[in-house]
């Protein structure tokens, strides 16, 4: 399995614009804000959710909003406030959001077929 990263762009309520290296995560749900990122911009918890990781290990994390830009395009998103040693994730939400999708052969992100039925 490849890795593949995105640079993007972070705000939050101080207004301050923080660069982020995302590790593109098609299994995670929500993408992920380092600590020291969040912390930076402003952010606070507005409800606490629980997440199931790979190994089957359960943690609890605060959820809140920030504004993130792309190469892609920009989005107001939900976002998983990490924890120190938490890395940045882009998640599915936040790529559906930009109407993007991650095509693995080509570790690309690519435009998602979109329908207005």
């Amino acid at each position: 399995m490849a890795i593949t990263y995105v640079n993007g762009t972070v705000r939050g309520p101080s207004n301050i614009d923080t660069e982020v290296n995302f590790l593109i995560d098609s299994g995670a749900t929500y993408s992920l804000v380092p600590f020291k990122v969040w912390e930076t911009i402003g952010l606070s918890a507005k409800r606490e959710m629980t997440f199931t990781l790979a190994d089957g290990t359960t943690v609890e994390r605060g959820i809140s909003e920030c504004y993130l830009v792309l190469p892609q395009g920009e989005t107001h998103t939900p976002v998983i406030l990490g924890e120190p040693d938490d890395e940045a994730l882009l998640g599915v939400v936040t790529l559906e959001e930009l109407g993007l999708l991650f095509n693995p052969f080509n570790r690309t992100l690519q435009p998602m077929r979109m329908m207005l039925a």
